[in-house]
């Protein structure tokens, strides 16, 4: 099964709000025809899994000379100031420590339930943030390149009804 860039965007969107059914399927395994595969196969497969290895080694050898074995996280920043949230206040929080790559909302905008507020990268992935709820923003807590810790607050929005 195959899925284009489109359809993976929209799985990537829609999966971590639970908006994505999980597709299953009835099939059959054959332990004998798996057997006779990989027997008749098995000068590439090993093949491949030297290459595969090689490649492994290599990797590990450039990570170790030029110093990203040892890679640390630099520290996130926190700052001193005291976050006000109100009581029908809306605090959008990091699923992922990483760094905000993209802010798409400003203090003062409105924003719809599902709306990507700000892009995350985590690891070499794009995370989006979503608001969970329609609101105003009231206070973007991060700046863009600013490294955030996972549960850390990124913006807070005012409910609609504060509007």
């Amino acid at each position: 099964y195959e899925v284009s860039h489109d359809e993976l965007t929209q799985i990537r969107r829609d999966f971590p709000l639970g908006d994505y059914p999980l597709r299953t399927e009835e099939g059959e395994f054959s332990l004998a025809e798996y057997e006779a595969f990989t027997a008749q196969h098995a000068a590439e497969i090993d093949a491949h899994t030297r290459r595969r290895e090689q490649a492994f080694d290599d990797e590990l050898a450039r990570w170790h000379a030029d110093g990203q074995f040892h890679y640390e996280a630099p520290e996130v920043e926190v700052s001193d100031d005291t976050l006000v949230i109100g009581d029908d206040d809306i605090v959008v929080d990091s699923s992922v420590a990483g760094s905000v790559w993209q802010l798409n909302v400003a203090e003062g905008d409105t924003v719809e339930a599902g709306q990507c507020v700000m892009l995350l990268e985590s690891m070499k992935m794009e995370v989006a943030v979503l608001a969970s709820q329609p609101g105003r923003v009231k206070t973007v807590v991060v700046k863009a390149g600013g490294r955030v810790s996972a549960g850390q607050p990124l913006l807070i929005l005012e409910g609609e009804s504060d509007q």
